[in-house]
């Protein structure tokens, strides 16, 4: 008995002339009495029912008459056999470079079975089918060329697996698409709710703070998230517009301090802002460019007074009780 990489047999992917063979059983007809009412030679009938020759179209229309038994019942037979056919042959040509892609993303994929964006149980070849479905590619070994041909094309960044990276940016997208905003981008509203966005800097409570920022944001036309890192992908940022006229803002859990995320999120703020995103942009730790300097200069200005940090700077007085009296009129957390 043939069994596929997944432990199926192939005898149990049932050809539609056993189907068939069981009609003609029941109703006392021979193959021959068959072969005369659809107009087909018997040889032909015979080599349905053994699986040798599948039904086609025509000979599904005449099946109909002859049987009172629809078309459309013995095309869809013909298409299920098919398509099972199609699966398991699939599955057994699976490449163990595919397998070893698939290791290669154990980390993300364990994630992804607890979204339940994975079929928990799904390992080896089934798995890859479970990622290929999920990165919508024929293939695993294709994700370097779509990585470099996309948005994100990376140069010399030696931090980077293409294959988690590009695995990662696709799982942000399905989060994002999960959240329903009736708001399109509204840069003007999202400059009036920068101080009370800052309030939150205060907040100890990292659940309501990810759920006001969220609300703050859907009122401009964003969509949020913050989004677990995994080794391969260094984005500290990814900015996309929708076809709704609204944005998609991803953060990660790469740095968790809070100092760090307030000025990476205003960081990415700044961009939105400052009409940087085009189509999707996607902040690397490594990125530098003017755009990147600029989004800086908006977060330092954001979080601080430029002209009293500067004050600050001068008289070199770094330490804590001065760091609090500062940061207590510039009205932010040490």
């Amino acid at each position: 008995m043939a069994k596929n990489k997944s432990g199926l047999s192939r005898e149990l992917i049932i050809h539609p002339g056993e189907t068939l063979k069981e009609v003609l059983e029941e109703r006392g007809m021979s193959q021959k009495e068959l072969a005369l009412r659809t107009n087909v030679t018997e040889p032909h009938v015979s080599n349905v029912i053994k699986g040798q020759k599948d039904i086609s179209v025509a000979f599904a229309k005449k099946l109909e008459y002859a049987l009172g038994i629809d078309a459309s019942f013995w095309i869809n037979l013909q298409a299920n056999y098919d398509k099972e056919l199609a699966d398991f042959e699939d599955i057994n040509a699976i490449s163990d470079d595919e397998l070893k892609i698939a290791e290669n993303l154990k980390s993300i994929v364990k994630h992804l079975k607890q979204k339940g964006l994975i079929n928990q149980e799904a390992q080896g070849p089934m798995l890859v089918v479970w990622l290929r479905k999920l990165l919508n590619v024929s293939s695993l070994k294709q994700i370097p060329e779509l990585s470099q041909a996309g948005a994100y094309r990376l140069e010399t960044a030696t931090s980077v697996n293409p294959y988690v990276l590009f695995t990662w940016l696709r799982m942000c997208d399905l989060i994002t698409d999960d959240q329903k905003i009736e708001q399109e981008l509204d840069t003007d509203k999202l400059k009036q709710k920068i101080p009370l966005i800052k309030e939150l800097m205060f907040e100890e409570n990292v659940a309501k703070i990810q759920s006001r920022l969220k609300a703050y944001l859907a009122d401009c036309g964003i969509k949020f998230s913050i989004v677990k890192h995994f080794r391969g992908a260094p984005v500290q940022g990814v900015i996309k517009k929708n076809d709704d006229g609204t944005l998609s803002l991803i953060m990660t859990t790469r740095r968790k301090f809070a100092d760090i995320f307030w000025f990476t999120f205003f960081h990415e703020i700044g961009h939105i802002i400052n009409g940087d995103v085009e189509d999707k942009l996607i902040d690397y730790d490594f990125t530098k460019s003017e755009a990147e300097d600029r989004a800086d200069k908006f977060a330092a200005n954001t979080l601080l007074d430029a002209e009293e940090y500067d004050k600050f700077v001068q008289k070199r007085d770094y330490s804590l009780p001065n760091i609090k009296r500062f940061c207590a009129k510039q009205n932010i957390p040490p």
